[in-house]
C-alpha cells in the first residue's frame, strides 16, 4: 500500500509568479542548486559520521520498544498524563497531541484513547495552581513525567519540586515512586542524580540531540503513545523523508529547496519567515517549528567566528482567523517576509453548511458547500491577494493529517534547518544566546555562588525601575 507524502509547492516564490525584484529567477534557482547541492553531500556524510544523532532516531527500534514497554506499564488505570517540561520538552508533545488526536480530547472519554494529557512548559502560578487544585484528588491515577537532561532548567525543576512535596505530603515515598517518571540523560545531571537516588522509572534522553530536535525520541513518543497515537507510523513518516532529503540532486529534494529558498530571501532583505496553516490540528507544529528555526538559526558568529548576526525570524499565523488580524500588515506593509502555508486535501471529516434563512438570501452561495472547500479556499484567497503584492508564498501539501504524514513533515524540517545553517555558515546544534538567561535566572533566584552574588547584583542595579520614568 503506497502512503501519502506530503509535498513542497514552490512555484509561487518565482520570479514568474511575481517579478524579478522579489521572485527567484530561473538563473538564480540554478546558482541555489549549485550552492546547495554540495551541502547535501557535506550533511549525507556527517550523519554516516554520527554527528548529527537526531537522524537516527526514526531508525532507532530500542527507543520506541524502552517507549511501548513503559506504556504498558503504567497506562492501565491511568487517567491524567502530566508532562513538566520547556521548550523542546513540551513544544513537540504539543504539537503531536493537537494534531494526531480529537479536539476534544480531554473531555470526551469516549473518543480519548488514553489518558487525558496536560503540558505545563512554564511557571505560571495561577495555570499550575489551578491544575494542582483540580488534580489534587486524583494523583494516585496521574503520571507526571519530568522532562529536562540535565534537571536544572529552573522552570522544570521547580514544577518538578513542587510535585516532588505533594507527592511525599498525600502518598508518600512509594506513591511518588508509582505515579513519576524520568526522562533525562542517561548518565549524569541533576535528574539523573535524582532518579537513580528515588529509584523513578526513567526514559533517555539521547546522547547529542538537543531538545529541538528531540521529538522523536522518547521525549515526544512517550505522551504521544501513551495518548494513542501510533508512534510506529511517525516514525515509517520520517524515514520516508529521510529517503527524500538524502538525495543529492536538488530539484528532488525538498528540504534542499526548503532551504535553499528561505536563505534567498533573507539575503534579499526578507527576514521574517511566517508559517500559517489552514488546519486547526497543524497549528502547534508552528509553534514547534518557530523554536526550532530560531534557536537553530539566530546566530551571532559564523563557524569561522565572524561576527555576522544572522537569523530569519519565525512567525506563525493561523488560517483562517489570522486573514482578520495580520493580512493588512502582510499586504501592505514592508515586503519583508516569505510565507509557507500549511494546507490539507482531505480533513477526514467535513460538514456541510446549512440553508441560508429566507431573510438573508446574500448567504445562499455557502450553502452546500464544505467547510473544509471554504478553509481551503479561504487559503487559496490570501495566498492570491500576497501574490498581487509580490510576496513569495510557499505551500507545504498534506494528502491528510496522519502519524505518517506528521512524521514526514517533522523530518523535513529538521533536515531542513541543518542545510539552512551550512548555507548561513552557522552551527545550527548549539544556543550560547539561551545560556546567559538562565544563570540570570539563577542568580535572581539566589543560587549559591560568588559568580551568581555578583551577577544578581549587577541585574538588579539594570532592572531597578526607576519610578522617574513610571507614569
Amino acid at each position: 500500500m503506497v502512503q501519502p507524502q506530503i509535498k513542497l509547492y514552490y512555484k509561487n516564490v518565482m520570479a514568474d509568479a511575481l517579478c524579478s525584484e522579489h521572485g527567484i529567477t530561473s538563473a538564480q534557482l540554478k546558482e541555489l542548486a549549485k550552492k546547495t547541492s554540495p551541502l547535501i553531500s557535506r550533511l549525507n556524510n556527517e550523519r554516516e559520521a554520527g554527528k548529527t544523532p537526531y537522524r537516527d532516531l526514526p531508525f532507532n527500534t530500542e527507543i520506541p520498544r524502552q517507549v511501548i514497554k513503559l506504556v504498558a506499564e503504567v497506562k492501565n488505570g491511568c487517567e491524567n498524563l502530566v508532562v513538566l517540561g520547556i521548550g523542546g520538552s513540551a513544544l513537540g508533545n504539543i504539537a503531536l497531541q493537537t494534531a494526531l488526536n480529537p479536539y476534544m480530547s480531554n473531555l470526551d472519554d469516549k473518543r480519548r484513547r488514553g489518558p487525558r494529557l496536560f503540558v505545563f512548559d512554564n511557571v505560571d502560578p495561577i495555570q499550575f495552581g489551578s491544575f494542582l487544585d483540580w488534580v489534587d484528588d486524583k494523583l494516585d491515577k496521574t503520571i507526571f513525567n519530568v522532562i529536562s537532561k540535565s534537571g536544572q532548567t529552573s522552570e522544570t525543576a521547580a514544577q518538578f519540586l513542587i510535585i516532588h512535596k505533594l507527592l511525599l505530603d498525600r502518598i508518600g515515598p512509594k506513591g511518588l515512586r508509582k505515579q513519576v517518571i524520568a526522562t533525562t540523560d542517561p548518565r549524569k545531571g541533576t535528574l539523573r542524580k535524582i532518579t537513580d537516588d528515588l529509584k523513578l522509572r526513567c526514559l533517555e534522553v539521547p546522547d547529542g540531540v538537543g531538545g529541538r530536535f528531540s521529538v522523536l525520541s522518547a521525549v515526544g513518543l512517550f505522551s504521544a503513545a501513551m495518548c494513542g497515537i501510533d508512534i510506529d507510523s511517525l516514525l515509517a513518516g520520517a524515514r520516508s523523508m529521510d529517503k527524500r532529503v538524502s538525495r543529492e540532486d536538488f530539484y528532488k529534494n525538498p528540504a534542499a529547496i526548503l532551504a535553499a529558498i528561505n536563505y534567498h530571501f533573507y539575503n534579499r532583505g526578507k527576514k521574517i519567515s511566517v508559517m500559517m496553516p489552514y488546519s486547526y490540528a497543524l497549528k502547534d507544529l508552528a509553534d514547534w517549528y518557530r523554536q526550532l528555526w530560531a534557536e537553530s538559526l539566530g546566530k551571532a558568529t559564523d563557524l569561522s567566528d565572524n561576527e555576522v548576526h544572522i537569523g530569519p525570524t519565525p512567525i506563525k499565523a493561523l488560517g483562517a482567523t489570522d486573514q482578520h488580524s495580520q493580512i493588512q500588515l502582510y499586504r501592505e506593509g514592508p515586503n519583508d517576509k516569505l510565507f509557507t502555508f500549511l494546507q490539507v486535501h482531505d480533513f477526514g471529516k467535513d460538514l456541510e453548511i446549512g440553508s441560508a434563512p429566507d431573510c438573508a438570501p446574500e448567504l445562499g452561495f455557502l450553502a452546500g458547500k464544505n467547510l473544509g472547500t471554504l478553509l481551503n479556499n479561504e487559503k487559496r484567497a490570501t495566498e492570491y491577494a500576497l501574490l498581487q503584492n509580490q510576496r513569495p508564498c510557499l505551500t507545504v501539501l498534506f494528502p491528510e493529517v496522519n502519524a505518517y504524514t506528521v512524521g514526514q513533515f517533522i523530518y523535513l524540517y529538521e533536515v531542513t534547518t541543518s542545510l539552512a545553517g551550512a548555507l548561513f555558515g552557522i552551527n545550527p546544534y548549539d544556543q550560547p544566546a539561551v545560556e546567559l538567561g538562565k544563570e540570570a535566572t539563577f542568580a535572581l533566584m539566589g543560587k549559591p555562588g560568588r559568580e551568581y552574588r555578583k551577577l544578581g547584583r549587577q541585574i538588579k542595579t539594570l532592572t531597578k525601575v526607576d519610578i522617574e520614568y513610571l507614569v
